[in-house]
């Protein structure tokens, strides 16, 4: 079988990187860091699907200034969301004149799109691309859910759909101090899970698939890293991670950590197992993962972000919940 790491033969460099966020996000544990903090959620629009596409954009604009890079630069543009049809990104990003390309990974999206990207970089066709991904608390209820309005009381094992958004730039022939090293292609997981209120147990085997995988091939163990981050398990999620590893010899105790517990407060916030959505990876990598590892504090990262690829149609027919994870390899230079 055709080894699944995919290590880049050139480097491809994390050039820029910026967040947006809502008013719950703002309060939390990393709120301090986001380039930008909507208290109102609306990003300066009326609808709540318009108010995640302009997230998109104003997260893309911030990643670009801080490169001072003109959207023209751009090879591509790689980004997606939780509404029907990427619409948030197709909207969001129609403006920014560059090519586009709409991908969905549900909660892994952005490391989809970065192992896309990087894989793109390196074959030469392109010299410098975008990543961007969202999400927000207000449509994600109205498509996923019920209208907020309605109140619907949540279980335990619900998480909190993040209400921002994620954007990266990378380049190929530059220099930064973080690359990415190699990508690792998830595969698609059944466990019977058919409970939406309950998706970090459902996005849990296919973790531990491609963690699995990775360190098989790349004959590594998980304490060879700085960090194990996942994105976004929550609470219920991570608890399983840990222990299927347990069960099946690998140890990540000791530096597994969660971006859907990281950007909320789970003692302090009401988000009952954690954050979730397209928005929450993308978020802590870029205002809480990557500057650490320009400041030197971090090192060697594995990110590995989840999803569930449920639709609202699947789960009111009582479907499973299939699953997927994404690695990318961060390493500082």
């Amino acid at each position: 079988m055709e080894n699944r790491i995919k290590r880049m033969k050139n480097d491809v460099y994390l050039t820029s990187f910026a967040a947006v966020g809502g008013k719950k996000e703002g309060e939390g544990p990393i709120g301090n860091k986001f380039d930008y903090i909507d208290t109102s959620d609306q990003f300066g629009k009326d609808k709540w699907e318009q108010s995640e596409a302009e997230s998109q954009a104003l997260a893309l604009n911030f990643a670009l200034n801080k490169r001072k890079m003109d959207p023209k630069e751009l090879g591509v543009m790689l980004a997606g969301d939780l509404i029907n049809q990427c619409a948030s990104s197709g909207y969001g990003l129609l403006n920014f004149d560059a090519p586009f390309l709409g991908i969905f990974g549900a909660c892994s999206t952005s490391a989809e799109g970065l192992l896309l990207a990087a894989l793109l970089l390196d074959s030469g066709h392109f010299q410098k691309a975008a990543v961007v991904s969202s999400s927000h608390f207000c449509s994600a209820e109205r498509q996923f859910r019920s209208p907020v309005e309605y109140g619907g009381q949540r279980p335990p094992t619900a998480q909190w759909t993040v209400t921002g958004a994620g954007a990266f730039i990378l380049e190929r022939e530059t220099s930064a101090p973080v690359t990415v090293s190699e990508v690792v292609v998830g595969k698609t997981t059944d466990c019977g899970i058919d409970d939406p209120n309950n998706m970090g147990a459902a996005m849990a085997p296919a973790a531990l698939d491609t963690l699995q995988t990775y360190f098989t091939e790349s004959h590594t163990a998980p304490t060879d890293f700085d960090m194990i981050l996942t994105g976004d398990l929550g609470y219920e999620g991570s608890s399983i991670l840990l222990e299927l590893g347990k069960s099946t010899g690998l140890d990540l105790s000791q530096n597994h950590f969660d971006c859907g517990l990281k950007i909320f407060d789970r003692k302090k916030q009401d988000v009952h197992a954690g954050g979730s959505g397209c928005g929450c990876a993308a978020s802590v990598l870029s205002c809480e993962i990557l500057p650490k590892m320009v400041s030197g504090e971090l090192h060697d990262v594995l990110f590995l972000a989840t999803g569930a690829l449920m639709s609202a149609d699947a789960v009111k027919q009582g479907l499973c919940i299939p699953s997927i994870a994404h690695l990318v390899h961060l390493k500082r230079v």
